[in-house]
């Protein structure tokens, strides 16, 4: 990064911003010259701004980002970059490499000497940039400590962390604000935070049983044991976590929710926190939402071209409604927004409503559900209504009246998006009609319903070709000419995919159209098995079929087929 030389100096820039006084500058600039101390640390001292303010003020003088390493999880593999000793020699601390470049958080930005030498040190061409001095004092003991692997951290942190509580002390803020401050436990949170989102965990579980606190990971939909704490460590992680999820840290009787967001690698993770009391003490599960992860490409979602042209399809409608159904988990979020992806156009108004708003999207108005305020999703949706939308996305379908303020909406001329609970397509006609919707109104607002799950995908580097077992291939409902089985895969193993065979997830899918048959098929309330029978007939190929298809393009095994599809034959 090319910084910019002086300007103007940074007294003018805190004074330009209010923070300082002409009057105030003059006597920092005494207190400076007599002392032979930085301006920034003098006019701190005077108790005039604070360091965040002087740390703005070098980024504005400079050109260049201003950093606060709370809210930022280093990865290991950095912090080796810089020895400690030079970090604390020069005061700063490695933040991120990208592409040759190593991104560094300085006390003073334009100290050509420290940069000479980390960039001699490193091999790397160096980025600064600033942060304030308690920021990286912190940082200096907290990050250094979590060299080695996450099982040494671990190891580290139950031998050192002085945590014990008295009896009585397991509700007092004070020693658990103490505790959920220990070097060594804020070491293991942020270790075991960096390391779920290198591995791409979407959640994280920590568990108190009878002896133990237990760590596991969620990846590819698959709970993973990653680590097992001794139970003293159960209150200071637990508080830890509390207080970066803002929550109340003495209170263990009631569930709570909180959330907050890290930067790790340089990737704003957003994460959900959710407290649960059990016989044993606390869980909490934490949702990883890595906002730079999310690609809306259609063409990711599924390797089946009929699906993708049915979708295409249905979202050049002028209105209707298109709901999207299956499990928590199933991916519903990202179909959601890959379709708003396809409608945003300068020439639309697209408006969401969404429990929480969990991607920020360019051009799409979104509205975060807040009950507490009176913010549900029926009273946002008859507000969004005249905000004169083209495009609406509801968040989930819940009850009867947001289901009729959506299919008013989809009647007069608008398209809806939204998701709803049901175990397939077809069974969404059911759910809606038990709402307490009248026939006439699912029939003619419904324009479309996607069924989905996720399966695993296999891992590109290891998969290999395999023969499957005809048992398998009959349970499936698969049949294929004599000596014309296509060519299946099943996983390997390889370092790649940490011997697991699977890397990342795909979609399965079903895709229900009615048409007139179907359309009075539901006037006439009939069972969901005949409204079946009909869509299959009229080319309705249900997810199992789907999900054999996904497996034939080589994306996935026929078990994890047939795992996600055994519920509906």
């Amino acid at each position: 990064m090319v910084i910019n030389k002086k300007k103007q100096h940074l007294g003018d820039i805190l004074i330009d911003n209010g923070i300082l006084s002409s009057v105030q500058l003059d006597e920092a600039l005494r207190v400076g010259k007599r002392t032979s101390t930085r301006i920034g640390r003098v006019i701190v001292n005077l108790g005039y701004a604070t360091e965040e303010d002087i740390a703005n003020g070098l980024a504005i003088q400079f050109g260049i980002p201003s950093v606060m390493l709370t809210t930022m999880i280093v990865d290991p593999e950095v912090l080796k970059l810089i020895p400690e000793t030079a970090a604390r020699k020069y005061n700063l601390v490695p933040v991120s490499l990208e592409d040759g470049i190593l991104k560094v958080a300085m006390l003073d930005p334009i100290d050509v000497v420290a940069i000479d030498e980390i960039e001699k040190i490193t091999k790397y061409h160096i980025d600064p940039l600033v942060s304030t001095e308690t920021e990286i004092s912190k940082a200096l003991d907290q990050y250094y400590g979590m060299e080695g692997s996450f099982e040494e951290v671990v190891a580290k942190a139950s031998k050192n962390a002085d945590i014990e509580l008295l009896d009585g002390e397991e509700t007092a803020p004070d020693k658990l604000h103490r505790i959920a401050g220990e070097t060594s436990v804020v070491q293991l949170v942020n270790m075991m935070i960096s390391r779920a989102v290198m591995d791409g965990v979407s959640d994280i579980h920590i568990e108190p049983d009878d002896d133990t606190l237990r760590i596991r990971f969620r990846v590819d939909g698959v709970l993973i044991e990653s680590a097992n704490l001794q139970m003293k460590m159960h209150p200071a992680v637990i508080s830890r976590l509390k207080v970066l999820g803002d929550l109340d840290i003495a209170e263990k009787r009631l569930p709570q929710d909180g959330r907050f967001i890290v930067k790790v690698a340089s990737r704003d993770i957003d994460i959900r926190l959710s407290t649960l009391p059990t016989i044993f003490g606390e869980k909490v599960v934490m949702r990883l939402l890595d906002k730079g992860k999310m690609i809306l490409d259609i063409e990711r979602l599924t390797p089946v071209p009929e699906t993708l042209d049915a979708i295409r399809k249905v979202v050049k409608r002028p209105h209707g409604m298109i709901l999207l159904t299956g499990p928590t988990g199933s991916g519903k979020t990202t179909t959601a927004y890959t379709l708003l992806s396809l409608l945003n156009t300068m020439d639309k108004n697209l408006v969401t409503v969404e429990d929480p708003v969990e991607y920020h999207l360019k051009r799409v108005n979104q509205v975060h559900v807040n009950p507490k305020v009176g913010i549900t999703f029926a009273s946002a949706l008859r507000h969004i209504l005249r905000q004169d939308p083209d495009v609406v996305l509801i968040g989930e379908i819940r009850d009867k009246e947001t289901a009729e303020i959506a299919i008013h909406a989809a009647l007069t001329g608008h398209i809806v998006i939204s998701t709803i609970h049901t175990n397939d397509a077809v069974g969404t006609v059911s759910r809606l009609l038990n709402m307490g919707i009248e026939p006439y109104l699912v029939s003619s607002s419904l324009s479309c319903v996607v069924g989905q799950r996720l399966v695993r995908k296999l891992c590109e580097s290891c998969k290999v070709e395999y023969e499957p077992d005809p048992e398998l291939l009959k349970e499936l409902g698969v049949r294929f000419p004599e000596g014309k089985v296509p060519t299946f895969y099943k996983e390997g193993g390889c370092k790649a995919c940490k011997g697991t065979g699977f890397k990342g997830r795909i979609g399965i899918y079903e895709v229900l159209m009615p048409d007139d048959s179907i359309r009075a098929s539901i006037v006439a309330l009939q069972d969901s098995s005949i409204i079946s029978d009909i869509a299959r007939k009229q080319g309705f190929k249900p997810m199992r079929v789907q999900g054999v298809k996904t497996a034939m393009a080589g994306e996935t095994t026929l078990e994890e087929v047939l795992q996600a599809t055994q519920v509906f034959d």
